[in-house]
């Protein structure tokens, strides 16, 4: 009985959610931009480009992210703002990186971080976060302020990784779509929200991709 019970529950649970999911997606779409749209199309080709290790990853998300700044602003997504116009500021950065291979290189390897990289890393998003999160709940009228700061200062060191080529870009990333995924579609942006599910997948299969990359590049 205990357990015809849990099961009925758990039917009628997934079925509420099923409806609520149907009709806030029908809903999104029917409120979506056209901005919007455009900024899908630009992040989706900046996440390929860079699976691919094409210098065109920073010029399509340049677009993208411009696009988001304005968009984040309007939904008091405070944090993602400010992500999205870092995002700006390290495509140029990292443009220039691969763009400028060391001396007697063809171009600028992918490589693993070190153990200092790593810890670099953490102490780059503890530090992130932190200040994220004081700013979004003394300054600022966000009703998502943990969601946001995480989901941000992970992207934060996701960007600085990708720039320079570290494998561990792409976990950051993982870890960033699978958060933002409901973070948007609460706040009503359901494409974006879709958007970053499927940033999930290519994220996987860029993590994937650039492992067996590093490999190679390291038996020269």
């Amino acid at each position: 009985m205990v357990l015809i019970f849990f099961v009925k529950n758990i039917s009628q649970f997934r079925a509420v959610d099923w409806q609520y999911i149907k009709d806030g997606f029908e809903n999104g779409i029917a409120a979506m931009t056209w901005l919007e749209g455009i900024a899908v199309v630009f992040g989706l080709s900046s996440v390929f480009y860079s699976m691919k290790e094409n210098l065109l990853v920073f010029p399509t998300g340049i677009i993208g992210t411009l696009i988001y700044v304005w968009i984040c602003w309007q939904v008091k997504l405070y944090a993602d703002m400010g992500i999205n116009a870092y995002y700006f500021s390290m495509s140029i950065y990292g443009w220039y990186v691969w763009s400028n291979p060391k001396p007697g290189k063809a171009i600028v390897p992918i490589t693993w971080l070190s153990k200092t990289g790593v810890l670099q890393s953490l102490a780059l998003w503890a530090l992130s976060y932190l200040s994220l999160f004081f700013v979004l709940t003394n300054f600022t009228d966000s009703d998502v302020p943990i969601w946001d700061s995480f989901t941000t200062s992970t992207a934060f060191v996701g960007m600085w990784l990708m720039a320079k080529k570290k494998v561990e870009n792409w976990i950051a990333w993982i870890v960033t779509d699978l958060v933002s995924v409901p973070l948007y579609f609460y706040k009503g942006l359901v494409l974006t929200s879709f958007q970053f599910f499927v940033f999930t997948v290519l994220a996987v299969i860029g993590l994937i991709t650039w492992i067996n990359a590093a490999k190679k590049y390291a038996k020269g």
